[in-house]
């Protein structure tokens, strides 16, 4: 007869598992510091930063104390329960223990609270609604937001003078302290619109417009997410709103509004660029005031004046964006995105011409 001895498991080190665990921590926190560098990450969702959002976040917080509160008189009747002592054998007369109503006081008790929290709670919730359904003052500004698979393309239209009329995408900027009103849109499937500091959810739906109101009290970034899976990249459509003083706002509107002007020294590589631009960009994406006029894909008349590119996804930089252009669908599969094959010329040409962008 043979005899295994098989070594008994080893625990782990503890000093090693708090190491690990350190790390963790403080990886997650870079990750956190890095976000905010970049944008209000999501998770400020438990903050508020203007008028339509706050109402809504005292509404959440005060939800959620009373969910907890019934949930430990719960926990405290069950404990009271188990620990309470009771009889060993039921009386021999059940009829006039049924007789004296038992418990079911304490039913009618528990009924009648709950009734009247319930109603408290949803005349509060009514109330809510209602002060966030339009701001106090005029909106001094309109944008339609139009969701896409999966970009959102903004558009400013709602100016008198069509000189000052522009679209661009995926960034929203917006004067602070003035509130703005969103006409929300879809271009194929549900989405929603959400700024988690700014305001709650509205869907955008095909064949419909919904509108919302949105206002910054201070400058910031603020970022923002299709709250609606809508597909493969749901997780991968974000934007911004990026709020500015009022002549801040005005210059940075009237830049976009002007069209694409190219520089008066063009090398050959950046004529080179402009003409494979032509040739296989032109048909989706349009730059105002060159031939490119095409409207299901992002406009980059002002590329180089965005933060971010692919709906949030990557830093907007030359590697970036040569990046992107060669591996779409490697960085969001099933986006209307190709990849597209270059050599090495036609990435340098392509990504000269992209630098004029601006």
């Amino acid at each position: 007869m043979t005899i295994s001895i098989r070594a008994a498991p080893r625990r782990p080190d503890r000093v090693a598992v708090l190491a690990v665990l350190a790390v963790i921590f403080l990886a997650d926190r870079s990750a956190t510091a890095s976000a905010e560098e970049n944008s209000a990450p999501l998770n400020y969702f438990l903050h508020a930063a203007g008028p339509a959002a706050s109402p809504t976040l005292w509404l959440g917080w005060i939800f959620a104390g009373i969910c907890a509160g019934v949930c430990l008189i719960i926990a405290v009747l069950l404990t009271a329960a188990i620990l309470r002592r009771r009889p060993m054998s039921l009386p021999a007369d059940l009829g006039a223990l049924a007789a004296t109503g038992g418990g079911t006081k304490w039913i009618y008790v528990g009924v009648g609270m709950s009734t009247v929290v319930l109603v408290a709670m949803l005349v509060y919730a009514l109330m809510t609604l209602e002060s966030v359904a339009k701001p106090n003052d005029s909106p001094s500004l309109t944008i339609t937001v139009t969701a896409y698979d999966w970009w959102w393309k903004i558009s400013y239209a709602d100016a008198a003078d069509p000189g000052q009329r522009f679209v661009t995408a995926n960034e929203i900027h917006i004067p602070v302290g003035e509130p703005v009103k969103l006409k929300l849109e879809s271009a194929d499937v549900i989405h929603a619109f959400w700024v988690p500091v700014l305001a709650g959810k509205t869907q955008t739906i095909p064949g419909q417009t919904n509108e919302q109101w949105i206002q910054a009290d201070r400058p910031g970034f603020y970022r923002g997410q299709c709250s609606q899976f809508c597909g493969a990249q749901h997780a991968h459509m974000a934007f911004e709103v990026i709020a500015q003083s009022r002549a801040d706002f005005a210059a940075w509107s009237a830049q976009q509004a002007q069209a694409h002007v190219q520089p008066s020294t063009i090398s050959p590589s950046i004529a080179a660029g402009h003409k494979l631009f032509d040739e296989r960009c032109a048909g989706c994406h349009a730059v105002r005031g060159s031939s490119a006029q095409g409207a299901q894909a992002p406009d980059l008349t002002h590329l180089n004046t965005r933060r971010l590119i692919a709906a949030g996804l990557l830093a907007n930089t030359a590697a970036n964006q040569l990046d992107w252009i060669t591996r779409a669908q490697q960085i969001k599969p099933e986006s209307m995105m190709p990849s597209m094959i270059l050599s090495q010329q036609e990435a340098a040409d392509l990504s000269a011409f992209l630098a004029t962008l601006r």
